[in-house]
């Protein structure tokens, strides 16, 4: 980072000389300083003393500047480039279709009893008509501006339910940063002199050090400063300039023919930068920024190493969002604490007696010096107005300067002051209060991690669903499913009715062989007994989507109810002993895991065998269920019984067409004295066509006889006959209460 830069000096004498305060004596420059390259042993060699340790150093800078890392924090971990490039584009889109619609629109809110007035209203109306365009392309333009805006950074927390997982998101992503912060702190301070030297910065030749060495060290002792950093120099011979790193000065060239006022000027100022850790404060602010910095480097490069309109037009117009995120919200607010460092180290030359050197730098600067009119030359500077440096160093003095008894009073600056002691950072209070805190979060944490092992694990699902199907509990089975598929169990009187009957065999002795987790969703393996049989099956879990307490996520299992296929047009068909609801359709039942029995209601005519189903659990298809019915042995005897007494019956009549019989006589007219005579009872069929109703017919080869005898009168006087018939029977064997009733069907 440059802490300072100096114009090209237009003293022509190029004498080094002191003009500040009186003649103190030399120090004592080390001999090493001289003889060979500046260097020193250690990770962190040259870095700033009077701090305790190097973890006080690093933490003191990074602690400094609190706005400018809420700045760099914001901008690059909440995607503000892209959130701005969706409220420009949603903003445009808006004022166009608004500034074509917006009249209209505007009109149709307009109440009508205000549209109706007589001047009134055609005034309004008119007015919103000419002007509604403007109007709503400006509101509607704000509007859309500020939603898309909010709405990237907003996407981040779609998925949080309450409001602990937005805190504990917020501090993961803080976390992530300050992370990415550190690290690239150490990095720009460990690789600092690897850097330096790949930029072209190198070690100062011997005649370089004998002229600015001793008054680095002279610098450094005014400053009670006991060591001092590593200098290294560039070959610039036009641009007097100074920079200011961790452990590193980087002068150039052309300072070394500046007054020796002004280069001890310069180095007091940049010994204070580097004594009170302003790049430090710089390279977090920009590491916890660094996904942002990293991408706004490169239109950065482009415009500086193709210096041309054309180019700077074509590199803004592709990464506009980005320039303006850092020109607009990054910078201003960094740059804030840079130009309160530059203040902060001019007081360095005052302690150190070089007032003078450094006005009369400052004084040259202003010529050069442009309106600070705009934002970048304002709001985002790095240094202050010269004239407003200059009027600072007015107001301050060192302790032992001669004050001239007409002199305005001044204030005393000295080093305490200046770097605030061995830890300007006073964080005793904050560090109880942090540890307290932290200690409190790790008790907490644990106990709710406790709690969610304890309570909230897929294996605690798992262990749930089986013990509530082996109470045949509906309600806390439905606890341990989906939200949707906890509601249709519970509204299922038929599910409840048949997991709670006798006959309903639930798995048991559960055991979990295995669980896998992929994020959100887990595969238990379970063994079990299931109908006497060992059985193994996987169940799916996925985790709840709320939160319980809005801290704990619990499991659920997937597909833990199943659904069986019933043929249509069951009757009397139970499950469990629970009897199914007929239906012209066919249609689905809920079932869960285990032994089910499907029986169908007794009756006189038919019975049902029993059918067995099993259910695994995760089945995933519907499993048919048909409940035949099958022909009572009884139920046969009963109805050739009747069919016989209503043969009989028929027989017993003395006419030639018994009514609603299935014979009658053919021709002799007027015959007497018939008699019907049953030689063979018709073998019956008998076909079920529900649970209580059976068609009874005869087959071709089952047909039975009946004999007529009677008289006729014939020509030749009275006279016998003897007739045969065959015989079938048709009808319907219906149940009426705990009887059969057989009805015939003969057509008369």
């Amino acid at each position: 980072m440059q802490q300072d830069a100096v114009q090209p000096s237009n003293d022509e004498q190029n004498q080094i000389a002191d003009n500040s305060s009186p003649p103190r004596p030399q120090p004592v420059v080390p001999e090493d300083d001289l003889a060979r390259p500046h260097s020193s042993p250690g990770r962190l060699a040259n870095r700033p003393p009077g701090y305790p340790n190097a973890v006080v150093w690093l933490r003191v800078g990074i602690l400094r500047d609190w706005r400018g890392v809420l700045g760099a924090f914001i901008a690059a971990w909440f995607y503000v480039p892209m959130a701005l490039f969706t409220a420009v584009v949603f903003a445009v889109v808006a004022a166009l279709v608004l500034s074509f619609a917006g009249g209209a629109v505007l009109v149709d809110q307009v109440p009508d009893p205000i549209r109706d007035a007589p001047v009134l209203g055609r005034l309004i109306s008119s007015f919103l008509e000419q002007s509604g365009g403007a109007i709503g392309a400006i509101v509607g333009a704000a509007l859309a501006f500020l939603i898309g805006l909010l709405m990237l950074p907003a996407l981040r927390f779609a998925g949080v339910d309450s409001g602990v997982s937005v805190l504990t998101q917020l501090a993961g992503i803080a976390a992530a940063a300050i992370v990415v912060g550190v690290l690239y702190t150490l990095y720009r301070v460990l690789l600092e002199d690897r850097l330096l030297r790949v930029s072209g910065a190198r070690d100062l030749s011997r005649r370089e050090k004998e002229l600015i060495i001793p008054i680095l060290h002279e610098c450094a002792e005014r400053l009670d400063l006991p060591g001092v950093p590593r200098l290294l120099i560039e070959d610039d011979v036009v641009s007097t300039n100074a920079r200011t790193y961790a452990r590193h000065i980087v002068v150039t060239t052309a300072l070394l023919t500046d007054p020796r006022d002004e280069i001890a000027a310069l180095l007091s100022h940049e010994l204070v930068h580097w004594r009170t850790g302003d790049e430090i404060t710089s390279a977090f602010v920009r590491g916890v920024g660094l996904p942002l910095v990293l991408v706004h480097a490169v239109p950065t490069w482009l415009m500086r190493r193709f210096p041309h309109p054309a180019t700077n037009l074509f590199v803004f117009l592709f990464f506009w969002p980005v320039l303006l995120t850092m020109k607009y919200l990054v910078q201003p607010l960094h740059r804030a604490d840079v130009r309160a460092a530059e203040y902060r180290a001019d007081l360095g030359a005052v302690v150190t007696g070089h007032t003078e050197g450094l006005r009369a730098v400052l004084e040259r600067r202003k010529s050069f010096e442009s309106g600070r009119s705009g934002w970048d030359e304002a709001v985002c500077a790095e240094h202050p107005p010269n004239e407003l440096r200059l009027e600072r160093l007015e107001s301050v003095r060192a302790g032992d300067d001669v004050v001239a008894p007409e002199t305005a009073l001044r204030r005393v600056i000295d080093t305490r002051e200046l770097f605030g002691g061995d830890d300007p950072v006073d964080l005793r209070r904050p560090a109880v209060i942090g540890g307290v805190a932290l200690l409190s979060f790790c008790l907490l944490s644990s106990l709710l991690a406790v709690v969610q092992w304890g309570f909230f694990r897929p294996e605690t699902a798992v262990e749930g669903y089986f013990s509530a199907l082996a109470d045949r509990d509906v309600d806390d089975l439905a606890g341990w499913l989906s939200p949707g598929a906890g509601a249709a169990v519970r509204g299922d009187n038929l599910l409840a009715e048949s997991i709670r009957s006798a006959d309903y065999q639930p798995p048991t002795d559960i055991d979990i062989r295995s669980i896998e987790r992929e994020d959100d969703d887990a595969t238990a393996t379970v063994s079990f007994v299931l109908a006497g049989s060992r059985m193994e099956a996987e169940v799916m879990l996925r985790r709840d989507e709320e939160s319980t307490l809005g801290v704990f996520k619990g499991w659920h299992v997937v597909g833990g109810v199943s659904t069986l296929s019933v043929v249509a047009g069951q009757q009397g068909l139970m499950i469990n002993g629970a009897s199914v609801p007929e239906s012209p359709q066919e249609q689905t039942v809920l079932s869960v895991p285990g032994a089910h029995l499907v029986t169908a209601a007794v009756n006189p005519l038919s019975e049902v065998a029993p059918q067995h189903i099993t259910l695994l659990p995760g089945a995933g298809s519907d499993t048919p269920i048909q409940a035949v019915p099958q022909l009572r042995h009884t139920a046969r005897a009963s109805i050739d019984a009747q069919v016989k007494t209503y043969l009989d019956e028929c027989a017993r009549q003395t006419v030639a067409a018994p009514s609603g019989c299935p014979f009658r006589l053919s021709g002799y007219q007027e015959a007497k004295d018939l008699k019907w005579t049953i030689n063979k009872y018709p073998v019956t069929q008998i076909d079920l066509v529900g649970p209580g109703v059976a068609e009874v017919s005869t087959p071709y080869d089952g047909l039975g006889e009946v004999r007529l005898t009677g008289t006729y009168q014939s020509f030749f006087g009275k006279e016998k006959f003897i007739e045969s018939y065959v015989v079938d029977v048709t009808g319907v064997v219906t149940v009426t209460g705990d009887e059969l009733s057989f009805a015939p069907g003969v057509d008369e």
